[in-house]
């Protein structure tokens, strides 16, 4: 009398497969979605959101904000702190003009256009 490990390996892979497959597969948008938010309440330096505007800083006619006189400092200072790169586009892009995402931690995430936000909305980072 012989057994019949096929069928049982078979039923095993599938329902493994069943429940692998949402962990691999991309979904549309796994994260909660971003709220559009004015340029005067995120620092600029530590990419954070804030209840109220923060301190503007004014480089070669364009307006940066930081929550503190070091994030002041340091945006008058470093070039490499006024840009960011945008996720759909890859592109880089000048925080003082870029289209300001934040996820629900307050973090945000800066896009060259509403077209970039919106397509990132709906299919997530560079897809």
């Amino acid at each position: 009398m012989s057994t019949r490990p096929a069928p049982v390996l078979a039923s095993f892979v599938a329902v493994a497969a069943l429940l692998v497959a949402p962990l691999v597969a991309s979904p549309a948008r796994a994260e909660a979605p971003l709220q559009r938010v004015p340029a005067a309440r995120v620092c600029m330096v530590n990419d954070n959101l804030f209840p109220k505007d923060q301190i503007p800083v004014e480089v070669s006619g364009k307006t940066y904000f930081g929550c503190c006189e070091m994030c002041k400092d340091r945006l008058a200072s470093d070039a490499s702190l006024r840009t960011a790169t945008d996720p759909v586009s890859k592109k880089q892009v000048d925080k003082a003009t870029a289209v300001i995402g934040a996820r629900p931690d307050g973090r945000v995430i800066y896009f060259e256009n509403a077209a970039n936000f919106e397509r990132y909305q709906k299919t997530g980072a560079g897809s």
